[in-house]
C-alpha cells in the first residue's frame, strides 16, 4: 500500500457509533494509523448492532476498516496508564461524549495539552461544548428539527417524512471534524500549536439553509413546509409517480430544461407556463407521467438531457455502469470468515486514498492490545 499524505499522523479515537467513527474513517484512508479505544468485553455499541455480519455488524464493519482496536478500562487506572504513551505523542484525539466526560475520566483537552501541547483535539458534540444546549440528550432527528431543516420538507400530518440520511451525524459531524481537524495540522505545521476543535452536529446544519435564512431574512419570505424551490413547491422539482409504481425526480428548474420536459411529456403549451397557475401545471404533469412506465420515459428523459431521471434503489445504484467505471466499488471490505462486499466508499480522492483497489477489515475487539500497550 502508497502511503498516504496523512501518512505518520497518529489518531486515537475514543469515539462511538456514526460521526467520530466516520471521521477517523477518513483520516484512516489518507494513510493515518487510527486507534480505537474501546471498552473490553462488548466493545463499542456499534459491534452488536443488525444485521450482523460475522463476529461484528456490518455496520461496525462499514465505519472502521483500516484501524487497530486498543481494549481499554478508562475508568481502571492499570489501563489509563497504558493509553498515557499514546496521549503523549498522539498528533489528533477525537471524542465524542457529552460535555465533562472526558474531563471526568482525566482525558480532557486541558489534560492531555499539557503532556501533548501540539495535540488537535476534535470533540463532537450534538449542540456543543457550551451554551444552554451543552448537556442535552439528542440525534439526528432532534438536531434536525431543532435548527428548523426539519421544517422546511417533513411530510403532512397524515404522511411524516424521515428524512433518509443521517445528516446531522454526517454533513454535521464527520465532515466537519475531518475538515477542521485537517485545519488544525496545517495550522500547527505553521506554529507547532495544537488546538481543541469544537464540532457541533447542530451548528453545522445551518449552512444547508442558506437559502431559507436568505429569503427570511431579507425579503422576510421565510419557507413553507415542502413549498420553496427545492423542496417540492414548483412543478420543476418534484417526485412524479409512475404507471408501474416508480418514481420519476424531476429537476428541470431552468427554463431550457423546462421546456425539453414538458416538451417530452407532451403538456399542453397552456401548461408550460408554470407561473401562471402552478397546481394546473403540476397536476398535468403528474397525471401525463403516471399514463406511462418508467421503462417508457427513462430512455426519453436521458435523450432530451433535462435533468430528469428515475428514482433508482440502493442496489440499483451499487449497479451502475457509471460507478463501477469511476471505481467507487473497488475497495472491498472482508471479515474474519473471509466474506467479501464493497466497502463504503469515502470523498477521499484517489491520488489521496491509500486503500484504493485494497482489501481491508475492521479489528477484532482489542486485537492490537499487545502490540499497543
Amino acid at each position: 500500500i502508497m502511503p498516504g499524505p496523512l501518512d505518520g499522523v497518529l489518531v486515537l479515537d475514543f469515539s462511538t457509533l456514526l460521526p467520530g467513527p466516520m471521521a477517523s474513517l477518513f483520516l484512516a484512508e489518507a494513510g493515518a494509523e487510527v486507534i480505537k479505544v474501546e471498552r473490553p468485553g462488548q466493545g463499542e455499541e456499534m459491534r452488536v448492532y443488525q444485521p450482523r455480519w460475522g463476529a461484528n455488524s456490518v455496520n461496525f464493519a462499514m465505519l472502521n476498516r483500516g484501524k487497530k482496536s486498543f481494549a481499554l478500562d478508562l475508568k481502571d487506572p492499570a489501563d489509563k496508564a497504558k493509553i498515557m504513551p499514546l496521549l503523549e505523542k498522539a498528533d489528533v484525539v477525537i471524542e465524542q461524549f457529552r460535555p465533562g466526560v472526558m474531563a471526568r475520566l482525566g482525558l480532557d483537552y486541558e489534560t492531555v495539552a499539557a503532556i501533548n501541547p501540539g495535540v488537535v483535539y476534535c470533540s463532537i458534540t450534538g449542540y456543543g461544548q457550551d451554551g444552554p444546549k451543552r448537556d442535552v440528550a439528542g440525534h439526528d432527528l432532534n438536531y434536525l428539527g431543532d435548527t428548523g431543516m426539519l421544517a422546511l420538507s417533513m411530510g403532512t400530518a397524515e404522511t411524516p417524512v424521515i428524512p433518509p440520511a443521517l445528516i446531522a451525524d454526517i454533513a454535521g459531524g464527520a465532515y466537519p471534524a475531518m475538515m477542521n481537524i485537517l485545519l488544525a495540522l496545517r495550522d500547527k505545521d505553521r506554529t507547532g500549536k495544537g488546538a481543541h476543535i469544537d464540532v457541533s452536529m447542530a451548528d453545522n446544519l445551518f449552512p444547508f439553509m442558506y437559502w431559507a435564512m436568505g429569503n427570511g431574512l431579507a425579503a422576510n419570505m421565510w419557507p413553507k413546509n415542502g413549498g420553496e424551490l427545492v423542496t417540492g413547491g414548483t412543478p420543476r422539482y418534484r417526485l412524479y409517480p409512475t404507471s408501474d409504481g416508480e418514481f420519476v425526480a424531476a429537476a428541470p428548474l431552468e427554463q431550457k430544461f423546462w421546456m425539453a420536459f414538458t416538451s417530452v411529456i407532451g403538456l399542453d403549451e397552456d401548461l408550460r407556463n408554470d407561473e401562471k397557475d402552478p397546481k394546473a401545471t403540476e397536476a398535468a404533469v403528474a397525471a401525463l407521467i403516471a399514463a406511462k412506465p418508467a421503462s417508457h420515459w427513462a430512455p426519453l428523459f436521458a435523450e432530451a438531457d433535462c435533468c430528469t431521471s428515475i428514482v433508482r434503489t440502493v442496489r440499483d445504484a451499487l449497479d451502475d455502469p457509471h460507478f463501477r467505471a469511476r471505481g467507487l466499488f473497488d475497495t472491498r471490505l472482508a471479515n474474519e470468515a473471509g466474506d467479501e462486499i464493497i466497502a463504503l466508499p469515502v470523498p477521499i480522492a484517489n491520488p489521496f486514498r491509500v486503500s484504493a483497489g485494497e482489501v481491508r477489515s475492521a479489528p477484532a475487539l482489542g486485537e492490537n492490545n499487545d502490540e499497543l500497550g
